[in-house]
């Protein structure tokens, strides 16, 4: 399971074989991850930078990672379309010669 269609379908297939579809609506998916999110950063509290178990890092991830996929297929999303859409805002927000090695936010570059 390779493409983000593979993963998309394989995901669908799980909530409709549990019918799940009818709690999967946009505000309790962005919730989800949000939720989801903030397990992620549990992971890093009262701990170094990179001092995190890999195999809790994976679960949080794929976890945020379904929900975003499942929100994005909600609405008819290319997930590979809306990220080239927003690296190309991102180009123009962020050109490399202001915010190369710089953490400044784009108003202020």
């Amino acid at each position: 399971m390779d493409s983000i269609e593979e993963i998309t379908s394989a995901l669908t297939q799980f909530r409709d074989d549990r019918d799940w579809k009818q709690f999967h609506n946009s505000k309790d998916l962005a919730l989800a991850i949000s939720i989801e999110s903030s397990e992620l950063l549990e992971l890093f509290l009262w701990k170094g930078n990179e001092d995190v178990s890999k195999e809790k890092l994976k679960d949080e991830l794929a976890d945020i990672l379904s929900y975003c996929f499942l929100l994005a297929e909600k609405h008819q999303l290319s997930i590979p379309e809306i990220i080239k859409e927003k690296i190309e805002k991102n180009n123009l927000k962020y050109p490399a010669d202001k915010a190369k090695g710089n953490a400044t936010k784009y108003t202020e570059l």
